[in-house]
Formats: C-alpha cells, sequence, structure tokens
C-alpha cells in the first residue's frame, strides 16, 4: 500500500505521458475530403445535395436569413460518407469539403451541424 502510494508521489512530478492532438497537423492531399462547409450568401435552395446523398445524410431546414426564409442543408456528419457528390451536384457550388478533420464531440447530437454552423 505504502509502495503505491509512493510510486503516485513520484509520478506526480514526472513530466506528462499524454501529449496535445494533434501535435502537428498532417500535410494533406489535395483530394481530401474533410468536413462540409456552406456559403450561405450563395445557397439558392435547390434542394440537389440532400436529394443525391447516398446515406441520407443532408436533411433540408428553414433558416432566417436577410433575405428572408430559405430552406438550407443541415448536415448529420456521424452519416456522411465524404463521398463528394453534394459538392459536384450543387450548381452555385455553396458546398465544398475542406481539408478540417477534426470531428470530436462528446455527444452524439454535436455531430448534427446546421447551415449557420457549416459557414
Amino acid at each position: 500500500m505504502i509502495e503505491s502510494l509512493l510510486k503516485s508521489i513520484k509520478s506526480a512530478g514526472e513530466k506528462r505521458t499524454t501529449v496535445e492532438y494533434p501535435e502537428h497537423r498532417e500535410s494533406l492531399p489535395d483530394s481530401y475530403r474533410g468536413k462540409l462547409r456552406l456559403d450561405m450568401n450563395t445557397c439558392i435552395s435547390c434542394s440537389a445535395c440532400e436529394r443525391i446523398c447516398p446515406n441520407k445524410t443532408i436533411t433540408m431546414v428553414d433558416v432566417v436569413t436577410e433575405k428572408g426564409k430559405k430552406k438550407m442543408p443541415q448536415i448529420g456528419l456521424e452519416r456522411c460518407l465524404f463521398c463528394g457528390l453534394c459538392e459536384e451536384v450543387c450548381p452555385p457550388k455553396c458546398l465544398t469539403l475542406s481539408k478540417d478533420y477534426s470531428y470530436e464531440a462528446y455527444d452524439k447530437r454535436e455531430l448534427l451541424k446546421r447551415p449557420e454552423e457549416l459557414e
């Protein structure tokens, strides 16, 4: 028992064994597909991204903008395949795949991103 206590006290003064994530960002290839980004100003509410999504990850939701109420894509990152079909089919090219690869969340509901959170 005393031996365990002494080990604990000794290890408290040592250097940490965990590291920050990520310690340094990886260089990614040009073809990398990360989190989706949405330019709300150019979105025309066509719903093409919702219709083509093979995993039904995208749903159109009402958003109040300067021009009034519009339907814009809401993304469920927990189901996204990052296939890029939504980006290809988007007429004004307002939906794009970024190079951001940080998807940490404590709750699955945090991965459901409203249009305002995709900018």
